[in-house]
């Protein structure tokens, strides 16, 4: 009896989540209140100042970003910062 080769499955390349999906995400953080952070974000994912995860990230992850986020006053140095976050590898705590 001869037995056939088994061969790895490549893994599919992790997709991106779109605009749309991490904005939708990032807007529950919120609470449905009108805030210059939540503006600021968006416009930055629109105009690519701000790109979208590079590793899945948790509700918790997300909210603990966010919330370091509108700690601060809204400037280019806030969102490079959130930015940074969103592009770094997740971290055990």
């Amino acid at each position: 009896m001869t037995v056939a080769p088994r061969y790895r499955q490549r893994s599919q390349p992790t997709r991106l989540m779109s605009h749309t999906t991490i904005l939708e995400r990032i807007r529950r953080q919120f609470a449905s209140e009108p805030s210059e952070h939540l503006d600021c974000i968006s416009d930055a994912l629109l105009n690519g100042t701000l790109r979208e995860p590079v590793h899945p990230m948790s509700d918790q992850e997300l909210a603990r970003a966010i919330r370091e986020f509108r700690a601060r006053p809204v400037s280019d140095r806030t969102i490079a910062r959130l930015s940074r976050r969103f592009v770094e590898m997740p971290q055990d705590r």
